[in-house]
């Protein structure tokens, strides 16, 4: 597979939306106001619900997001990208396989995979050149928001995985306020957040301050 050439994504701030958490306050204004404040990535990860509501949720999110130059990355079902006009996916170790995700994508939408230890990049770095474009790794700390998660990894492993990987690598998991900078001097090139932004009760604030703690 030749690699195309997919503009590189901003993963500096890179909002994972959460229905659970947004509540009242609802997921598409939780990314509305997150974009207007200075999220660079939204993806949607809804692993309830049918992919009819997931489709309209997502629908409703390109939406929001259109015009804003901010990508949305859909979640596990890979499937759905289409019929959303979502920009990308991403997949983990336990869904569709890059490789197959990449097919149903096409070469012209943006593809990531979660990696949580040395291994993985390595089983990473064998696939067909052009099937990723950025690595999620995590989680990095204990988190609360995914009860399926594999065991934190540390900052050790995170800084191991992006000193060796050839993508770009976006931390996720147990990532506040005051782990930001950490986290940069780790190598990767941004933060996932859920929880930070997600439920707040200033979405804005809290997203200005995560972007402002990035630097």
């Amino acid at each position: 597979m030749t690699a195309p050439a997919r503009a590189p994504l901003d993963l500096r701030l890179y909002l994972i939306t959460d229905t659970g958490l947004c509540g009242a306050h609802g997921v598409a204004r939780t990314v509305a106001e997150a974009v207007a404040a200075g999220a660079t990535l939204v993806q949607l990860r809804e692993p309830h619900g049918s992919d009819a509501e997931f489709v309209a949720l997502g629908r409703a999110l390109a939406q929001v997001l259109a015009g804003s130059g901010v990508p949305l990355i859909v979640n596990d079902r890979v499937h759905l990208v289409a019929e959303i006009g979502a920009d990308g996916a991403h997949v983990g170790q336990g869904d569709m396989g890059a490789v197959q995700a990449r097919r149903l994508i096409g070469p012209a939408r943006w593809l990531g995979l979660s990696v949580q230890t040395p291994a993985h990049l390595q089983a990473a770095l064998a696939l067909p050149a052009g099937t990723l474009d950025y690595l999620g790794v995590g989680p990095v700390w204990a988190q609360q928001t995914k009860p399926d998660a594999a065991p934190a990894g540390g900052p050790e492993v995170l800084a191991d995985i992006a000193r060796a990987s050839p993508w770009p690598c976006v931390a996720i998991g147990g990532i506040d306020i005051g782990r930001v900078a950490q986290v940069r001097r780790c190598g990767a090139a941004g933060v996932a957040v859920v929880s930070a932004i997600c439920g707040q009760p200033d979405v804005a604030a809290a997203t200005r301050r995560l972007r402002a703690a990035w630097g």
